[in-house]
């Protein structure tokens, strides 16, 4: 699993889950004029909203991750993992809310009005507010561009130097030793020929925001898919356009190379 490949929104989900969590542990209900010795139960001790509410929430949580940080997408009955986690979000917050509203369950329509049944504790209302943001995370990050951004930025060169400049000794992953460059002449013919420096060189770059990589023949279907936070090797350019390699060996072209960050 690759953590930097999180993003905002993710982080988002990460907290509203550990908000769930905690709120799972208050009192599910609230009685006017009640002892404050009188022991209410939480929200596990509650088996509806147990179910519907804080494990969905978790499961949710869980699979919305997991989709993101896996290398490749899982799929159960031809849908992805994190559409199952967009679906219990949006089921977790819907069923806090019914929770909310009615947390007696009809209870409170017997006898009068001073004889009715509880309202909704503090681990209700946590939890409805905990679900609401989860949902609200997981359905608007494909959307918002601003929640796409890298959770966990990629590490920072140690020479950065400007796209497309020459390395000073070959290229490597940032930080590993150097190694041959990329498709690179024997030294002595090297010497000989005298390459022009301002020839392009391969190097390493991170995407600002998850971006497709399509296919060398131009086919519009992607063959992979870069993530913040992980570095992807340059291989050739093309215009305004990249060649780039994946860490798996996966080639193909960046059409969108802006605000790439590159390795040294």
């Amino acid at each position: 699993m690759n953590i930097r490949s999180l993003t905002r929104g993710d982080g988002v989900v990460i907290g509203a889950a550990v908000l769930l969590f905690i709120a799972s542990f208050f009192d599910n209900y609230a009685y006017d004029g009640l002892p404050g010795d009188v022991d209410l139960p939480n929200l596990w001790e509650n088996g509806p909203v147990l179910l519907s509410v804080v494990l969905a929430g978790l499961i949710a949580a869980g699979l919305v991750v997991a989709s993101r940080a896996l290398p490749q997408p899982l799929k159960v009955a031809g849908l992805e993992l994190g559409s199952f986690g967009v679906a219990f979000a949006v089921f977790a917050a819907w069923s806090g809310l019914g929770n909310l509203i009615d947390p007696a369950g009809g209870l409170d329509n017997i006898g009068t009005a001073s004889e009715r049944g509880p309202s909704a504790g503090t681990g209700l209302i946590l939890a409805f507010v905990a679900t609401l943001i989860m949902a609200a995370a997981a359905v608007a990050t494909p959307l918002v561009p601003a929640l796409q951004g890298s959770l966990i930025p990629a590490p920072k060169p140690v020479t950065p130097q400007p796209y497309g400049a020459q390395p000073p000794a070959g290229y490597g992953y940032p930080g590993a030793q150097p190694q041959q460059p990329y498709a690179a002449q024997p030294p002595q013919q090297q010497y000989a020929q005298q390459q022009p420096a301002a020839e392009f060189s391969p190097f390493w770059f991170a995407v600002p925001m998850t971006r497709p990589l399509f296919s060398e023949d131009g086919s519009p279907a992607p063959v992979a898919e870069l993530a913040p936070g992980t570095w992807y090797l340059a291989v050739e350019q093309r215009g305004a356009a990249l060649v780039a390699q994946t860490q798996d060996g996966r080639r193909g072209v960046l059409q969108d190379t802006t605000g790439i960050q590159r390795g040294s």
